[in-house]
């Protein structure tokens, strides 16, 4: 497993001065930087300007930031985007990173001032930033529906960087019908129906979620594969008829007891010889990275759940044992991100 390198001062920098990156980056996205120099790269500053309508200073004071990030590069008199975000725009996802970029800057900086006071408490203080009487993101969302449209866009948006990997390594040889507990707007299911026409789903949520869900369903025309059930996963019995549960990017959001109840919940519902598949982003059991998740947790600890958090591939194993499944398999993603799949049987 890689290691961090040692830190540098230069690397001391860019921590103290973060949120000035973030920034940047924000900026180049919304005022359209990227775009423009997608469409038309090696532009000067002063052909910058003009198309962006920004002064002199301005677009000085952002190419600066951008460059020095490694964000855009200099050739001569003009400016390029790095190669990274080339390849980006040539694989059609750089509009995923402009939604995660306004996730992050409108629901996740709000909160993320609470992160040592949620440390301190040991609880998701950063929560008060959100309007409602939940005690937890998914509930106080439908007190505000124009956040919660900007939350659930912007969750197919991190759900379309991520699903390669779950459409690549979850293995549904042999299932006939699976239950996406949690499953939000229906996006894991639809890739998932896409992948696997020989399968189907039923999407189990809020009923606000569900009925989000339904729309989105009707529009890949996967109505007749995929149905919607209205539950809530904790209080409700989970149906049964299907050979396979999905937990998708879900039990990152619940604290270690409740995620063994949710898994004794599925255990109950599947017939012998049914699988439970795990799908999000982890932690590796070394206790020092990878990056990604060490810095996603200040979102989770600061505003999901009172006890949300990215855990170790071990724990899922000893949750599993504990809810009763046998045969956990581990299959890590390979990619930027370090989200992969973990699987048992009951």
């Amino acid at each position: 497993m890689a290691h961090a390198s040692p830190l540098t001062t230069d690397g001391l920098v860019q921590i103290l001065f973060g949120s000035s990156a973030f920034q940047m980056l924000r900026a180049g996205s919304e005022l359209g930087l990227f775009t423009l120099l997608h469409r038309r790269p090696g532009l000067a500053p002063p052909e910058i300007g003009r198309e962006l309508d920004l002064a002199e200073r301005p677009v000085q004071i952002l190419l600066l930031g951008t460059t020095a990030l490694g964000l855009t590069a200099r050739q001569g008199d003009g400016y390029e985007n790095a190669d990274v975000l080339n390849g980006l725009f040539a694989q059609g996802t750089w509009e995923i990173i402009e939604d995660l970029v306004e996730y992050e800057e409108r629901i996740v900086r709000p909160a993320e001032v609470d992160f040592v006071a949620s440390l301190r408490e040991n609880t998701n203080v950063g929560l008060r930033r959100i309007k409602g009487t939940g005690e937890d993101l998914y509930h106080r969302l439908s007190a505000d529906p124009e956040l919660e449209q900007l939350f659930y866009r912007c969750m197919r948006s991190w759900s379309r960087l991520s699903n390669p990997v779950l459409v690549e390594k979850a293995d549904l040889t042999g299932a006939r019908r699976v239950l996406d507990v949690g499953g939000g707007d229906g996006v894991n299911a639809i890739a998932l129906a896409q992948a696997n026409p020989g399968v189907e789903f039923t999407v189990l949520d809020l009923p606000g979620t569900v009925e989000i869900a339904r729309k989105k369903i009707a529009e890949h025309g996967l109505s007749d594969r995929i149905s919607v059930r209205a539950a809530d996963i904790f209080a409700d019995t989970y149906p049964t008829g299907h050979d396979c549960v999905l937990f998708a990017n879900q039990l990152v959001i619940w604290s270690p007891p409740e995620n063994i109840r949710l898994l004794r919940k599925a255990h109950a519902a599947l017939p012998d010889g049914g699988r439970v598949l795990v799908f999000n982003a982890m932690s590796d059991d070394s206790g020092d990275g990878p990056l990604y998740a060490a810095l996603d947790n200040v979102y989770f600890a600061t505003l999901p759940a009172a006890a949300s958090t990215i855990y170790r591939w071990g724990q899922y194993e000893e949750w599993f044992a504990a809810a009763g499944f046998v045969k956990p398999e581990r299959l890590p993603g390979g990619r930027w991100t370090p989200h992969g799949v973990i699987s048992a049987v009951k």
